[in-house]
């Protein structure tokens, strides 16, 4: 029996992964937007919404800790690593670049992650990408520019682009890490350990006033409705953090960093999508037109992926890799893997 009908049922199953975890993302925007209007301040949203997913994945994570210590306890130092920087500095680098830059611009540089991710393979191996991921990359990039629909002149800030490029960079070390976790850190774990870290940093720096943080109880409108400032506050905890990290440390695991880089960039499209569906704020032309140059260059990406070796420093989750000598293979829950 050959591994070919495994990877390729690994494939579709990461594939959904990833596109649920997108769109599951992109729903951040609407939840916080409606919490921003409230009187919430950004730096507040993020504590809240970190903590609470650190809380709700609290019980988890113990039991998998206490289940799984001997096999798990020397990747803590990576799980509190991962919850420090793609988790709590990505979100603070971005809203510290919408300070200086409009929203459309920062989103553009926390997204040019795939881009960097393509260029760190091509210095670490010193081989130069193959043409299609080049293609891809361009497609989708052009597709991120429509979608975000970027009219008008914008003036840039230094200081903006930095936190931005900064945001990016943290922003691949999400796909980086979650790609590179062995099997002995379930995606549970390593979302739940690395909330818990996040939110501890987050807390530290509004305690210190690096991050104002700013909330509300009054009343949200959501959706054209009024609701309790819970209702966009869970959202952000149990579908915009919870569902989508846990999913989106799947979706890596098995599609590899570099295509589960590029697959993210639906969140964008998502996001208008959700815009247009809770806040009637209807997609233009130019970013449907947007959309369909994504699609295409993550198709693109996805086909090179297929047609050749990968990068083994970052893409070997596609691979199955050979057991030790004398070792029984596991048969293991994606997301709880058997401590037996």
């Amino acid at each position: 029996m050959t591994l070919a009908p495994v990877r390729a049922r690994r494939g579709t199953s990461a594939l959904w992964f990833a596109l649920v975890s997108a769109a599951a993302f992109g729903l951040s925007g609407s939840f916080a937007k409606s919490l921003f209007e409230s009187g919430w301040s950004p730096g507040a949203a993020v504590a809240g919404r970190i903590g609470g997913a650190a809380v709700v994945l609290l019980i988890p994570t113990l039991i998998i800790l206490i289940r799984q210590w001997a096999t798990v306890r020397r990747s803590l130092g990576r799980v509190a690593l991962y919850g420090i920087v793609p988790i709590a500095l990505c979100q603070l680098f971005y809203f510290n670049a919408v300070q200086h830059l409009s929203v459309g611009v920062a989103l553009l540089l926390e997204y040019l992650s795939p881009v960097l991710l393509v260029c760190w393979v091509w210095f670490r191996s010193h081989q130069h990408p193959r043409l299609l991921t080049v293609l891809g990359a361009i497609c989708a990039m052009g597709g991120l520019l429509l979608v975000l629909d970027l009219a008008g002149s914008h003036t840039l800030d230094g200081a903006g682009v930095l936190w931005g490029l900064a945001a990016a960079v943290c922003s691949a070390a999400f796909f980086v890490m979650s790609a590179r976790a062995d099997d002995n850190v379930p995606p549970v774990l390593m979302a739940g350990g690395g909330m818990a870290a996040g939110a501890v940093l987050i807390f530290g720096l509004g305690a210190l006033g690096v991050m104002p943080l700013t909330l509300s109880t009054q009343n949200a409108v959501f959706a054209g409705h009024e609701v309790s400032w819970l209702v966009p506050m869970l959202g952000l905890v149990l579908v915009t953090t919870v569902f989508a990290y846990v999913a989106g440390i799947i979706a890596t695991r098995g599609l590899g960093s570099k295509v589960a880089s590029f697959l993210a960039l639906f969140e964008v499209l998502f996001a208008v999508v959700w815009a247009w569906l809770l806040l009637a704020e209807l997609p233009r032309p130019i970013q449907l037109l947007g959309g369909a140059l994504i699609v295409g260059g993550v198709v693109l990406v996805r086909v090179d992926e297929l047609r050749g070796p990968g990068h083994p420093e970052l893409d070997h989750g596609n691979d199955v890799e050979p057991l030790p000598v004398g070792a029984q293979p596991a048969h293991t829950h994606p997301l709880f893997p058997s401590s037996e």
